[in-house]
């Protein structure tokens, strides 16, 4: 076993620091150099540049390259340059970057790792990992697959004859039978399974380390810190194997494998933290947007090594980097202070942010700050060379009670579009608020479902539904509604009687009543969808749809009509919500932007299609006030941010054709990321009476989501109940700066029933229109 010694000497990363204008490190809080760029595709890029340049030094070195999202621009960025080499644009990057660019790579020549699998799965499926790397990587860079060391779990550890069904029903992998006895003749077999995997994977250890170790590897972090799969608490020592992982990477994963209650029982292969640092010459590099990745690239950068921060092993590889984007990056100490301190003069927003995380470390009341810890902060310190101490604790403190106030005021003669790109953003981000807004009938109230989220509904929920629908099949009475016309789509009348049925079947606690409302709404979509109101075809057209949901392994990309049936669903649990409120249907508009269509790497808006409708429904409610999901740069679906960049422009179009002369914006977040403090321009305090409606209505109304099938990794059930933590965590911050006194003693009884907070962002157009240009700089920049 001989140890190649690469060449990791790059010209790429020290052109591209010298640009960023920040050191690789800041000693001595930060233990691995970091890149940081301006947004996510220009990580890709310089991720792509690196590679290109690493790989004309090595030819025959051995790459690991990573699976998901994260590589969705490093892969066109590679792609392009490889196919465009000789181009005078290529060139002209090439050069920028001191890369010889008189000839390619030799792709074919390099040694392609896989790092990772779920166990079991099959290659063929469109979503393992095997596909990903095959399609994008070995075909897509014109890799040698005689070269490539891959994991196919298709039939991994099996005998010839059997089959995973057989050996592993359900999937599921018990790794104690490692270690105990077995029980049965079905267990013997699978121990022996197992058995044959891990000989599997000391073979492919094995044969990584033959090959020289690993020489450029690049990867993603997850949300608990994992690189591959070695999840918070890996042995620094870990090599191949089969394994489990952690609740965080199985809600990361749940929508790879079409469901928590999937993701939860399947094992992964994967390479560990001792391969990837076998070989200490090695290129290692991790890829992170966005300000959710922030506090986990701080742990691994800034923490000392320790197993619950997977990636800080890498604090011992002399060629580690993290390229991040600005957000991915804010978390660093010395970084966000040198950022402080270049501020000519320090903004309202930032002084606040200073003094208010102040108050929260001491958790005291801003009014109770000394000036000894002003000047013990080095964020408040630089303040003081602008005002007394007093001066800017008192100051956070008004502009705190004057958001609360707004949050409290009576808005009347409004007309609001709330916008939402899934249909529970809403109620998750502000449900409270709305709440109280409905009670005066001077506001107007419309809703715009952006996109239509099947992606979040399962193949078992949507098949449970047509168990339904087949059962009420049965017998005379749709039948009867179907030739009266009571499913016709130009029957409004009817369609929100299968919305009173349910909510009257939900008041009365009968599951009857609210399986029939679920069967009748479905069947007015198949109707709706096949074009036809023929009870033979409609039932031809169930089976087949039933047929489909059971046979088709879940996490597939679904055919199109299944993702309209899939739509329906959800846009039926959005009329049941706002039902709750006396909202009919008319009032809430499914828009199904095409853009949103379930690929891995999806599509951008496009002006027809998808800015368009959003004009024309501005054009026909004419709204004062339109709210938007804006979460920051890399954080939450990316299907957030196209759905704001639409919307803005369609705001845009709308102003400049005379239309919106008072119109503002409000920006609200969910489960996704939240607002600072500082960064809300309202907060709306929430009762608990209002905190139960929040979950309450949700476990009601939204059934696709009821059992969280697809979840944040930050907390282990439905999204209702981060909202509620979300909420409350909020209004702890706001309680230790205003102190407890504030809200118990308060003239207001909102204020004294309050338990949880609703932070808002108010703009003007011209606030919105900046701030999305701002992000649009952070996320666009396509080859």
């Amino acid at each position: 076993m001989t140890m190649r010694t690469y060449d990791a000497a790059s010209a790429v990363e020290e052109i591209e620091g010298a640009r960023s204008g920040r050191r690789p490190r800041y000693l001595p809080t930060e233990k691995i150099r970091v890149l940081e760029v301006e947004n996510f595709p220009q990580l890709g890029k310089i991720a792509a540049l690196r590679f290109l340049e690493w790989a004309k030094k090595n030819p025959g070195g051995v790459v690991s390259l990573p699976t998901g999202k994260t590589p969705e621009h490093f892969i066109r960025w590679v792609r392009h340059l490889l196919e465009k080499w000789e181009t005078p644009e290529v060139q002209r990057i090439l050069a920028g970057y001191a890369i010889d660019g008189a000839a390619r790579p030799e792709m074919r020549s390099l040694h392609f790792v896989q790092i990772d699998e779920f166990y079991p799965m099959n290659a063929l499926q469109q979503n393992s990992f095997h596909h990903y790397v095959s399609e994008y990587y070995i075909k897509g860079f014109g890799l040698d697959p005689a070269n490539a060391l891959l994991m196919d779990a298709t039939s991994l550890g099996l005998l010839p004859g059997a089959t995973m069904e057989e050996v592993f029903p359900k999937n599921i992998v018990d790794l104690t039978l490692r270690v105990r006895q077995t029980r049965s003749e079905l267990e013997r077999i699978q121990k022996d399974v197992i058995n044959r995997v891990d000989m599997f994977c000391m073979e492919y250890e094995t044969r990584i380390r033959e090959l020289g170790g690993i020489g450029f590897f690049l990867g993603g972090i997850g949300p608990d810190g994992h690189i591959a799969f070695n999840v918070r608490g890996s042995s620094v020592f870990s090599v191949t194997r089969l394994t489990g992982t952690n609740y965080e990477t199985q809600a990361a994963a749940a929508s790879d494998l079409g469901g928590i209650e999937i993701a939860r029982n399947r094992l992964v292969l994967t390479i560990g933290l001792a391969t990837i640092t076998f070989n200490p010459s090695a290129a290692v590099i991790i890829m992170a947007a966005g300000d959710a990745k922030a506090s986990v690239i701080r742990a691994a950068i800034e923490e000392t090594k320790h197993q619950q921060y997977p990636a800080s092993v890498l604090q011992d590889m002399p060629h580690a980097f993290f390229y991040v984007t600005r957000g991915a990056a804010s978390q660093l100490t010395q970084r966000r202070l040198e950022d402080f301190l270049r501020l000519p003069s320090v903004p309202e927003e930032a002084a606040d942010d200073a003094v208010i995380a102040l108050s929260l470390a001491k958790n005291k009341p801003l009014l109770e700050l000394t000036e000894s810890e002003f000047r013990s902060d080095p964020f408040t310190n630089r303040l003081l060379s602008t005002g007394p101490f007093r001066a800017h604790a008192e100051g956070a403190r008004e502009r705190i009670v004057a958001k609360i106030e707004r949050g409290l005021e009576n808005i009347s003669g409004t007309h609001f579009l709330h916008t939402e790109p899934h249909h529970d953003d809403v109620m998750l981000g502000y449900l409270a608020y709305i709440y109280h807004l409905v009670r005066d009938p001077g506001k107007r109230h419309s809703f715009a479902n952006l996109t239509s989220g099947f992606t979040a509904v399962s193949n078992d929920y949507c098949s449970s539904i047509v168990g339904k629908l087949e059962r009420h099949l049965a017998g005379d009475a749709f039948q009867t509604l179907l030739r009266d016309g009571y499913f016709s789509a130009k029957n409004d009348v009817a369609r929100m009687e299968d919305v009173y049925l349910y909510l009257d079947g939900a008041a009365a606690k009968s599951e009857e009543r609210k399986d029939e409302a679920e069967a009748r709404r479905l069947l007015r979509n198949v109707v709706a969808v096949y074009g036809t109101s023929d009870m033979k075809a409609l039932r031809l057209k169930i089976r087949d749809l039933d047929l489909y949901l059971t046979s088709q392994y879940p996490g597939a990309k679904d055919p199109p009509d299944v993702q309209t049936i899939k739509g329906t669903l959800r846009e039926w649990e959005v009329e049941l919500l706002w039902a709750y409120f006396g909202i009919e249907a008319t009032a809430v508009h499914p828009l199904r932007l095409g853009f949103y269509q379930g690929d891995i790497f999806s599509e951008e808006p496009e002006v027809g299609r998808d800015v368009l409708p959003i004009q024309e429904l501005l054009r026909k409610i004419k709204p004062t006030i339109v709210s938007v999901a804006f979460d920051p740069e890399g954080s939450g679906p990316d299907t957030h941010y196209k759905v704001l960049q639409a919307v803005a422009e369609a705001i845009r179009r709308y102003q400049q054709e005379g239309g919106a002369p008072e119109m503002r914006v409000w920006g609200y977040r969910n489960v996704w990321y939240r607002f600072r403090p500082a960064e809300a321009d309202i907060m709306v305090p929430v009762s608990l009476n209002t905190l139960s409606l929040l979950h309450t209505a949700f476990m009601n109304c939204f059934g696709s989501q009821r059992a969280a099938s697809f979840p944040s990794y930050e907390h282990d059930g439905p999204f209702s109940e981060l909202a509620q933590m979300i909420q409350v965590d909020q209004y702890a911050m706001i309680k230790t700066c205003l102190g407890k006194e504030f809200f118990q003693k308060h003239v207001h009884p909102r204020l004294r029933a309050a338990r949880g907070m609703i932070f808002l962002k108010d703009m003007s157009l011209s606030e919105f229109y900046e701030k999305v240009r701002a992000l649009k700089k952070l996320i666009e920049a396509r080859p």
